[in-house]
């Protein structure tokens, strides 16, 4: 099991008593680097609703000083349409991981999770959505053989300049 510094990292399911935190991890996370909505303000939006379910989402956690364990990230991979000809792939629509807990593997092993909770959906494709200027992101999506599919230039309006959206994808068979 993968491990911040001494404690290791452990992958779950989300449940609905993530709410609160996994809400407040989002809204600490919000950044420029990747966001196309604007920042949060409250009154916040619920984290989990019709259209992000604790079932599409995997949590990290690491025990920390002793305590209980807390989530320092997630990953949110859904079904990218209700057609029956592309239940084969998974999308990544998420990810996010504490500023605390970064630079120590977190990411890659909420990806690797999810790479295998596809698997055992019985999907074999995976793609992404990443903003053009992300470079640690797409970095990230490279070391896990994301490979770049497509890119949309200019499709955000962001903080006075255009964007490109970059679409990424991967094979999940060995």
């Amino acid at each position: 099991m993968p491990e911040t510094r001494t404690h290791p990292i452990h992958v779950r399911p989300a449940v609905l008593a993530d709410e609160a935190a996994l809400g407040e991890l989002d809204r600490a996370t919000w950044s420029t680097l990747h966001a196309v909505t604007p920042r949060p303000q409250p009154p916040y939006d619920p984290f989990f609703d019709e259209h992000h379910r604790p079932e599409s989402i995997l949590v990290a956690e690491v025990e920390e000083d002793g305590g209980e364990p807390r989530p320092v990230g997630y990953i949110r991979l859904v079904p990218p349409t209700p057609l029956a000809c592309n239940t084969h792939v998974r999308q990544i629509q998420g990810l996010a991981v504490a500023d605390r807990a970064r630079g120590r593997g977190v990411a890659r092993t909420l990806l690797r999770a999810a790479f295998e909770a596809a698997r055992g959906d019985g999907a074999n494709r995976m793609t992404l959505r990443v903003l053009g200027h992300n470079a640690p992101a797409r970095a990230l999506y490279e070391s896990e053989g994301f490979v770049v599919e497509g890119v949309l230039p200019g499709e955000f309006f962001l903080h006075g300049r255009y964007v490109d959206d970059v679409m990424m994808g991967r094979s999940l068979t060995p």
